[in-house]
C-alpha cells in the first residue's frame, strides 16, 4: 500500500464531498427561503453519513447549520 496515494485519494474525495455538500445545502436554503418555508434566520440540525461498504465503515457526523 502506498500511504501517500491513499492520503491524496482521501483528500480528493473529501474535497469533492465538501464542495458539493456546501452547494447542495446553499441551493436548498435559497429555495426554501424563496418558497417561504424559511425566514433566513433559523438554525437547524444536519447529519452527514460516511459509508465505505468495502471497509464496513458507517460513521455519522452531526452538526448545525445557522443562517444567521
Amino acid at each position: 500500500m502506498n500511504d501517500e496515494a491513499l492520503n491524496m485519494s482521501i483528500r480528493k474525495f473529501l474535497k469533492t464531498v465538501g464542495v458539493n455538500s456546501q452547494l447542495a445545502i446553499e441551493k436548498a436554503v435559497h429555495k426554501a427561503i424563496a418558497e417561504g418555508k424559511l425566514k433566513g434566520t433559523e438554525s437547524f440540525p444536519a447529519t452527514m453519513t460516511l459509508k465505505v461498504g468495502a471497509l464496513g465503515l458507517d460513521v455519522k457526523f452531526d452538526g448545525e447549520v445557522k443562517l444567521e
